[in-house]
C-alpha cells in the first residue's frame, strides 16, 4: 500500500475536477462550446488546468516509485502537500494580472517539489546498484 501516493492522487482529483468546473463556469457564463472562443479568462482558466495536468502525472509517477522504493518517508508527505498546495496557488494566480506572487510560487514550488522528486529517483537507483543507463 503506498499510502502518501494514494492520498496525493485523491487530492488531485479533486484539484482536477475543481479545475474543470473553474472553466465551464467560463464557458457557462460566456457561451463558450469549445476553445477559448476569443475569451481571455476561458484562455487563462484553460491554461491553468492544463498546467494542472502537464505536470501532476510526473508528480505521481515519481512520488509513487519513490515511496514503493524508499518506503513513507516524512519528507514525501512534505512534498506532496507543498505540489497540492503549489498547484492550488499557481490557479489563483492565473487568474490575475502578470506578474504576481501566486503565480510565479506555484510555479517555482512545483518545479521545486518535481526536481527534488527527480533527483531523489536517480540517487535511489543508483544506491541500490542499478544501472543508470542514458541514450
Amino acid at each position: 500500500m503506498l499510502p502518501i501516493t494514494l492520498t496525493m492522487a485523491g487530492a488531485a482529483v479533486l484539484l482536477h475536477i475543481w479545475l474543470a468546473l473553474r472553466c465551464s463556469m467560463v464557458r457557462i457564463r460566456n457561451k463558450v462550446s469549445v476553445g477559448d472562443g476569443g475569451n481571455p479568462s476561458m484562455l487563462v482558466r484553460m491554461r491553468a488546468h492544463a498546467n494542472f495536468i502537464e505536470n501532476t502525472p510526473l508528480f505521481l509517477i515519481l512520488l509513487g516509485l519513490i515511496e514503493m522504493a524508499d518506503g513513507s518517508a516524512r519528507w514525501l508527505w512534505g512534498a506532496g502537500i507543498l505540489f497540492i498546495l503549489a498547484r492550488i496557488a499557481h490557479a489563483f494566480g492565473m487568474d490575475r494580472p502578470s506578474p504576481n506572487p501566486l503565480r510565479a510560487g506555484g510555479m517555482f514550488a512545483t518545479i521545486l517539489v518535481l526536481l527534488t522528486l527527480a533527483i531523489a529517483a536517480i540517487r535511489l537507483a543508483y544506491e541500490a546498484g542499478q544501472p543508470v543507463v542514458i541514450g
